[in-house]
């Protein structure tokens, strides 16, 4: 199964909370809302809108877990000593 970029499962649950809060909403936002959830519903392999928001706000929360990880190694790398090869003491050689 294909599994949705964060960005866009961000981008649809905007959407679709965006559409939901919607008062009084005509036929166009109603045709906005149908679409949006037939998306969520695809992009996270679920047949049920509420199914789809649990998914993709588990997505959401593990791949900030993952950029958080991210982060924090590529800064303990970046802070990390670097050695620069060759640079070590330089071996005593037996004069010969």
């Amino acid at each position: 199964m294909l599994i949705a970029h964060p960005v866009v499962l961000r981008k649809l649950l905007a959407r679709y909370e965006a559409l939901s809060a919607v008062q009084d909403p005509g036929a166009e936002t109603l045709r906005d809302l149908d679409d949006v959830t037939y998306t969520l519903c695809v992009s996270t392999g679920t047949r049920a809108i509420d199914a789809a928001l649990g998914v993709a706000r588990e997505r959401l929360a593990r791949a900030a877990v993952e950029e958080r990880a991210a982060s924090m190694a590529l800064r303990a790398k970046e802070s990390a000593p670097r050695r620069i090869s060759g640079s070590g003491p330089t071996p005593l050689v037996p004069a010969g």
